[in-house]
């Protein structure tokens, strides 16, 4: 199944569902203020930032997690690029992605630069972003990436809808990509996410999630 364009239907005009999983995309009470409450805070962001720091990500989706913390960089005074590279099975056509973006004007600068550069995947240079986004199944194409990243966004579609990006030999795959002291975050807090996080050699903590969801998940690598 990998290798295909995102079939989407769009609920109220402005939140786009995915066909194959029957998930939204972001949240319904928020996508911005969960990406910054999950990915960023969850990952100690911004305050971690350095020069060459990378970030990997499962799922990127409308592409909303990396704006986010492209802002995020930029707004800390960074200069240099930051690296972020996502693993992406069923990448969203430009226009699908330019309307769902649309939702959040606060990152419209950001969008506005990115967009013109999308090519449903591969290698984009935006100066202080270097963007490789990895199309295929993850479970073939992570263990095949040769780089480590300093925090992961675990950003897949539900693990009740979407389990084989959850499964233990993934998470195991995210920790031998993940530095010495390097973390992960994510917005679900199912047990067999964290219990394959833990076996994988992670740090996992249990913290209160966004919104209507009672816990997400930190993960801490010594």
């Amino acid at each position: 199944m990998a290798d295909q364009q995102a079939r989407l239907s769009w609920r109220d005009g402005t939140i786009p569902v995915s066909d194959q999983f029957d998930d939204p995309y972001f949240s319904l009470q928020g996508g911005l203020a969960e990406g910054e409450h999950v990915f960023l805070a969850g990952n100690e962001l911004p305050q971690r930032f350095a020069p060459g720091f990378q970030i990997a990500e499962l799922g990127f989706g409308t592409g909303l997690s990396m704006l986010t913390v492209w802002k995020a960089w930029e707004e800390a005074g960074m200069t240099t690029p930051l690296r972020f590279t996502s693993f992406e099975a069923f990448p969203m056509a430009t226009d699908d992605m330019a309307q769902a973006l649309k939702a959040f004007p606060e990152i419209t600068p950001w969008a506005d630069r990115f967009l013109p550069h999308w090519q449903g995947g591969g290698i984009c240079d935006l100066g202080t972003l270097q963007l490789n986004v990895i199309i295929g199944d993850a479970r073939r194409s992570l263990p095949e990436w040769t780089e480590q990243a300093d925090a992961w966004f675990l950003d897949g579609f539900s693990p009740a809808k979407n389990p084989e990006l959850w499964q233990t030999d993934l998470m195991s795959q995210v920790a031998q990509h993940t530095k010495p002291g390097g973390s992960a975050a994510t917005y679900t807090a199912a047990g067999f996410v964290r219990r394959g996080l833990e076996d994988a050699g992670f740090e996992v903590t249990r913290v209160p999630g966004f919104g209507r969801k009672r816990h997400m998940t930190r993960a801490q690598m010594p």
